[in-house]
């Protein structure tokens, strides 16, 4: 008969199948980098740049703006950097993250990423002057707060759930608690008696 310990070993060992979390992801990814291109083609057709147009009063306003630097415009002229940290950033999702997918709040958490980065990476890499220095549109503007896009947004949204499935509710990429050693330690010690 299995002891407490091997008992406890085998229910950590089991997994959530991988292609459903990673079907969520990619298909979350591909959906919303499409929304955030959608938006941006919109703006460049029909906002004038620097000119606000009202959308819920004075909360939320359209305003065309070209970025080019990184998030509230720091490192304007640095644009070639941030576009190779940006496919640094998908290459380690693909090469990390996607493989170890298996729960689904994470899968949520890890399309959202996929679809900020992969948005402000397609501007830097389609829009002028040139390839990996092209400007970011952004088109939404908060009072008191830097002119953002979608992909910002999903970006934003993707950190906080990363920090609740991290901290908050300690779970890692596969579903699994994450545990510290001392806790592991005391639980197979008052497993075994």
């Amino acid at each position: 008969m299995p002891s407490a310990v091997d008992q406890h070993r085998a229910a950590a060992e089991v997994r959530p199948a991988r292609w459903p979390a990673l079907a969520i992801a990619l298909g979350l990814a591909a959906a919303l980098l499409s929304a955030d291109q959608l938006a941006k083609e919109w703006a460049l057709r029909s906002l004038t740049p620097g000119r606000s147009v009202p959308f819920v009063g004075e909360l939320l306003q359209f305003r065309l703006l070209f970025n080019s630097g990184a998030a509230f415009s720091l490192g304007t002229g640095y644009t070639w950097i941030f576009s190779m940290l940006a496919i640094a950033a998908v290459i380690g999702i693909a090469a990390y993250a996607l493989p170890r997918l298996r729960h689904p709040a994470w899968a949520v958490a890890i399309g959202l990423l996929l679809a900020g980065i992969g948005g402000n990476l397609v501007d830097r890499i389609a829009r002028p002057p040139a390839p990996l220095r092209g400007e970011v549109v952004d088109l939404l503007q908060l009072p008191n707060w830097p002119i953002f896009n979608l992909a910002d947004v999903w970006i934003c949204s993707a950190a906080v759930l990363i920090i609740a499935m991290s901290i908050f509710l300690r779970r890692g990429l596969d579903g699994r608690l994450i545990t510290d050693d001392a806790t592991g330690s005391r639980a197979e010690k008052a497993a075994t008696g």
